[in-house]
């Protein structure tokens, strides 16, 4: 394993812990933006630049440039108001990073942005977001809002009040002070992962140095994703390693303030990062799906009892236990749980155990099938890792295979969920045991030789359901080490 490897998969094991203490923050910058469809700020500027007799290309100090147009109007912004307005009217597709951002269990998300791509992703994936960008609104709560994104230098809708001239910045910390408190306080209190954010905006460098000077060798660790320079068409070899030799020192600056940097070679891999974390987070969740009428071999007694240990075990691991209240196995799911968070000393929560019992009886205009396939996706999205045992029903007095728990079986394999039937225990379970085994949907996963020996074993009808236990457990593990 390469260093750049293991240095990520460092990073998303911290952010992962993070999100399960519920403490992860965003901080999002232009670069988050840019690839939805958004130009980025020299493009911005540019004709402002031009009517400055200036060139965009050679400008480094941007705010600057703003307030140079604002001199030359007599104070007036009218014209970048009107490009902000512009700009940000267009229709901007969201990209693949904000639907995991809005889809992950993050509360607090700062930004310098204008546009509104947080909160419209945060409501698409059936959020309340509590938006922050003047003062007066920090005083204001959302009611039963579950993210809130402070928008530190304003909102689109408002250009006039927007940061963005040297002026506004001298006189940022008067006019907008509760929102530097805010920010500071969250700094000290949660873990930041810094995305498209470039630093050199000076209401930052002024939070971070007060925390850093605050709090000195206690400050919390926080992170950021960068994308490391590369040589320029025609660029001097020279003045290509000056850029990375700075690039070099600010990264171990950022380490001053408590930030730790890793260098990517592409923006695609700060997806690639985000997907991994999305996957290693959600793989903390684990679904059970399962129906029994007939328990084949096992019996009923010790199947439920295999169903109760195995339960026992996922939540004593720390993980979180999904499920539909299927027939025949629920029940001991839920008392696995049960006595493990309260042996535990635990309070139960939908931290442990998330219960969907499927609607039995039509009511209203609503399709009871297809409120059932909703029901299924809605409890597929909170899980990384599905377990499928046994898989029958009783129809007319006859025993059939469970329709049901194949139809959540394939909505699980198009989530991209890793698929765990256990083909030992029959029925439905066995045939998609065979179907994972026979298209190598083990391949190119952490641990895959290792993972896929223990998963051979799951068909093994002579092992006994405590050996299957321990390996599906040990599965679990690999997947989550």
């Amino acid at each position: 394993m390469s260093k750049r490897e293991k240095e990520k998969q460092r990073l998303i094991g911290d952010l992962v812990n993070a999100l399960s203490e519920n403490n992860l923050a965003i901080f999002a910058g232009a670069g988050l933006s840019i690839p939805a469809g958004y130009v980025n700020w020299k493009e911005l500027l540019s004709p402002i630049a031009e009517g400055l007799d200036l060139d965009v290309n050679k400008e480094t100090d941007l705010i600057a440039l703003a307030q140079y147009h604002c001199n030359s109007n007599l104070t007036n912004r009218g014209s970048i108001n009107q490009i902000l307005v512009n700009e940000f009217s267009q229709n901007a597709k969201l990209t693949d990073n904000h639907w995991i951002l809005a889809r992950l269990p993050i509360e607090t998300f700062w930004t310098t942005n204008y546009d509104k791509l947080l909160e419209t992703a945060l409501a698409e994936a059936g959020k309340t977001p509590d938006v922050k960008y003047t003062t007066n609104q920090l005083a204001y709560t959302k009611p039963k809002r579950n993210a809130v994104v402070y928008k530190m230098h304003g909102d689109v809708e408002h250009p006039s009040d927007v940061v963005l001239t040297k002026d506004d910045y001298e006189n940022y910390h008067i006019k907008m002070q509760p929102f530097l408190t805010a920010l500071s306080g969250d700094l000290v209190s949660k873990t930041f992962l810094f995305l498209g954010f470039s630093f050199t905006d000076p209401n930052i460098d002024f939070i971070l140095s007060r925390v850093r000077v605050a709090y000195n060798k206690d400050q919390r660790q926080h992170y950021c994703i960068l994308k490391k320079v590369e040589k320029e068409t025609d660029e001097d070899q020279a003045d290509f390693e000056y850029r990375d030799r700075k690039q070099e020192l600010f990264v171990q600056d950022l380490l001053r303030f408590g930030i730790k940097s890793l260098l990517v070679s592409s923006y695609s891999e700060i997806n690639e990062i985000l997907v991994r974390l999305e996957q290693c987070y959600k793989q903390k969740t684990i679904f059970i799906s399962g129906a029994a009428h007939d328990y084949g071999q096992w019996g009923k007694e010790a199947s439920e009892n295999f169903v109760y240990k195995l339960s026992k075990e996922i939540s004593q691991s720390g993980c979180r236990v999904v499920s539909g209240f299927g027939l025949g196995i629920g029940s001991s799911v839920i008392t696995g749980v049960l006595e493990s968070v309260y042996m535990n000393g635990g309070r139960l929560d939908n931290d442990q155990l998330l219960l969907r019992p499927f609607p039995q009886s039509q009511v209203g205009s609503a399709d009871l099938t297809e409120l059932w396939t909703e029901y299924r996706n809605d409890m597929l999205s909170y899980s990384g890792i599905a377990i499928f045992l046994f898989g029958n029903k009783v129809v007319n007095g006859s025993i059939e295979l469970s329709n049901g728990m194949r139809e959540e079986y394939e909505i699980a394999k198009k989530q991209g969920i890793f698929l765990i039937p256990v083909g030992a225990t029959g029925f439905v379970s066995k045939e998609l045991w065979e179907d994972v085994i026979q298209n190598d949907m083990l391949d190119n996963i952490p641990n895959a030789d290792e993972i896929r020996n223990k998963f051979v074993a799951l068909g093994d009808e002579s092992k006994s359901l405590d050996q299957i236990k321990s390996l599906i457990i040990e599965i679990i593990n690999l997947l989550n080490r």
